[in-house]
């Protein structure tokens, strides 16, 4: 089979930003076939995506991807370095992908390799440096960027680096790809037409960040955005399945963690140092989304942070459910597919016969045993029944993950 690209994205929602990273990748690696690999229902920066699953892998296909493969749960709403992991994992147990690309603000392979390499060895003199760092209140992103800068003394280079949010994806990529022990090659495209949480346009570019804020706006988004992209949006906000955000499901997130004890808060991931005390009384002390935030964030815990914890109580996710993420090989879910996504299935079934591929997940739940795979997805299909709930419509039902067609482009 022809060489392919492996590319991880949220596509939250897929936009010409997406459309020229795929074709830039496409030439520069001269592959002819790409799988993506496509969080769900909701995002690693702890908000809901805007249209579910199934319509974000359509995009994708009908915009040159040829395979989508969902990135369980688990990971997709996890620190960047758990959902760097849980992707590499995933494309390097198909063992037939050559290349991954990525967006970065530096736009070269060299410097964030170089950084990915020190911070897996990570020496211990640097994590002295980053345990002071935190002692002193800061978090821990911004703990690594001072203990770096030390470490190398006045150098500015992995500094800057380091600051830039895409830079830091990168970097969990290059690191798992050396955990991993991966032949994949990666490469990197320069982020220098939308900062990732800008709300800017560029010649008809924009981040899926600054698309989001025109929809909430009732802006048209028609020029910054593939035809069938726009297209599917249109449908989904006609039918009211188009969710904004995740103050859609503050009440909800309000009720669980007012019912939850401090210890249950104490048992989500990313809780520590007691920060459950707070959480219990910034639930106790707010009405909305926005006061909740404000109420618990601090100068150690960032806002993205917070709001993955907020996603973790209403999605029932405990700190035993991430450590086990972190043992397993993923199970390929498959989303969607084209023709050439046809034949790379039959592909990475003739490679490994013993990877679990998901195209029926009533057969998968009836003949798999792995009780650790079957926690995984459990948290993908509670994920998608509680996603449906903030439709404005009567077509929020459950159990879509049973029900849902796998999305083929003829």
């Amino acid at each position: 089979m022809n060489e392919i690209l492996g590319i991880v994205s949220e596509y939250n929602p897929f936009h010409n930003g997406h459309l020229h990273h795929l074709n830039y990748s496409k030439q520069l690696t001269k592959t002819s076939f790409t799988i993506a690999i496509m969080s769900g229902n909701f995002t690693q920066r702890g908000d809901t995506a805007l249209v579910d699953k199934w319509t974000r892998a359509e995009m994708a296909l009908k915009s040159g991807i040829d395979l989508v493969i969902e990135l369980p749960t688990l990971y997709a709403i996890s620190s960047a370095e758990n959902f760097a992991n849980g992707a590499i994992k995933i494309f390097n147990s198909l063992g037939i992908v050559d290349y991954i690309s990525f967006g970065s603000e530096i736009g070269k392979i060299e410097p964030l390799n170089e950084i990915a390499s020190f911070l897996y060895k990570e020496p211990k003199e640097f994590s002295s440096l980053i345990s002071k760092q935190l002692k002193s209140g800061l978090s821990y992103a911004k703990a690594r960027e001072l203990a770096t800068s030390m470490y190398f003394g006045s150098s500015q280079k992995y500094k800057e680096i380091l600051q830039g949010s895409n830079n830091i994806l990168a970097i969990e990529y290059l690191k798992a790809l050396k955990k991993y022990k991966s032949t994949i090659k990666p490469i990197t495209m320069k982020r220098d037409y939308s900062e990732y949480n800008s709300n800017t346009v560029k010649n008809g570019i924009a981040s899926a960040t600054a698309i989001r804020t025109m929809i909430e706006q009732n802006k048209n988004i028609h020029y910054v955005v593939p035809y069938e992209t726009y297209d599917l949006l249109e449908q989904k906000m006609k039918n009211k399945e188009l969710i904004k955000n995740l103050s859609v499901f503050e009440k909800e997130i309000l009720y669980n963690l007012r019912r939850m004890t401090v210890q249950e808060i104490s048992n989500l991931p990313d809780v520590s140092e007691g920060l459950e005390f707070r959480i219990k009384e910034a639930a106790n002390n707010s009405s909305n989304l926005e006061t909740l935030l404000l109420n618990i964030k601090t100068k150690r815990y960032a806002e993205t942070r917070i709001r993955r914890i907020l996603l973790y109580s209403l999605l029932g996710i405990k700190q035993r459910d991430i450590n086990i993420s972190k043992r397993v090989t993923p199970y390929i879910r498959v989303l969607g597919f084209n023709k050439h996504g046809k034949r790379i299935i039959s592909a990475i079934a003739s490679n490994n016969s013993k990877l679990k591929i998901i195209i029926s997940l009533k057969k998968f739940m009836e003949t798999n045993f792995d009780p650790m795979l079957k926690n995984m997805i459990s948290k993908d299909i509670l994920a998608t029944n509680i996603y449906t709930l903030g439709y404005g419509s009567n077509s929020g039902l459950a159990n879509l993950d049973y029900t849902h067609k796998i999305v083929e482009i003829k």
